[in-house]
């Protein structure tokens, strides 16, 4: 994941956040991807303001007296904010069978009985990617004896890294193995599209060496295998182009992540 930034808008790496925009054709892939959310999520005005902003110098969300409705109560108002969480229409997961970085094969109706937590990553990403790892790791943390009802789950949006070994090696470097039930998932570009395209994931890839540019969504997966929440992850950027995010926030989205797992399980 190396370009769409800020859900899915920010800066690109080495720019800065003083008010440069982004060349036509980029905007209008982020137009399409506004598109793309709200049609997927049935988001609010300000989630899609908030989700998708061509420029933004910080993640720190909307008034907190702005709160969707369907937001269960262990989500504070704040924390939902800056999660841009929505509740989705209740419906079966789409349902795919890939391999996990540790070359194992499962299907989604393999986490059948488990909350699945389900995000889209790049193995080569350098930007929000590891900021959502973080996240994810945390959450499970916060977990604590109810981890065993969660699953993370991730699918590569890589087609040129699409190994078992470069989503390993992502895992490995990011601290993900530390949560038992982590799942990266890949395979061949043909069996990835469909599944981007079924959750409302939009990739543009031209080429091997070039940005990764896609829809960064997490979806929360009831026991029963229904679509019931969608968040869209956040990250900042230095003037130098470095992401990251205050550790305040970091934080918020870890307990956030894990108290809605909770909340499902």
């Amino acid at each position: 994941m190396a370009s769409t930034k800020q859900r899915e808008g920010s800066v690109p790496p080495g720019g800065d956040n003083g008010g440069r925009r982004r060349p036509s054709a980029a905007m209008r892939f982020y137009a399409a991807l506004a598109v793309t959310f709200l049609v997927v999520a049935s988001a609010s005005y300000f989630v899609l303001t908030k989700a998708f902003p061509h420029n933004q110098s910080s993640p720190a969300g909307p008034p907190a007296s702005l709160r969707p409705s369907g937001i269960p109560s262990v989500i504070s108002t704040p924390v939902a904010n800056v999660m841009g969480l929505t509740p989705i229409p209740t419906k079966p997961a789409p349902g795919f069978s890939l391999l996990d970085q540790n070359g194992h094969s499962f299907s989604m109706s393999s986490f059948r009985g488990k909350t699945v937590v389900l995000e889209f990553m790049d193995p080569h990403c350098v930007d929000i990617c590891p900021i959502v790892s973080q996240e994810f790791v945390d959450a499970f943390h916060y977990l604590g004896a109810n981890a065993s009802k969660v699953v993370f789950v991730a699918v590569n949006v890589n087609q040129y890294h699409n190994s078992v070994a470069s989503v390993q090696k992502f895992s490995l470097a990011h601290g993900l193995d530390v949560i038992s039930s982590w799942h990266f998932f890949t395979g061949p570009a043909a069996s990835l599209k469909p599944i981007w395209a079924n959750y409302g994931v939009q990739v543009s890839a031209p080429n091997p060496n070039a940005d990764i540019v896609h829809t960064s969504l997490v979806y929360f997966i009831d026991p029963k295998g229904n679509e019931r929440f969608v968040a869209a992850p956040i990250v900042d950027h230095t003037k130098a182009g470095k992401a990251f995010l205050p550790a305040d926030t970091i934080a918020a989205w870890g307990h956030g992540i894990a108290n809605l797992a909770n909340y499902l399980s």
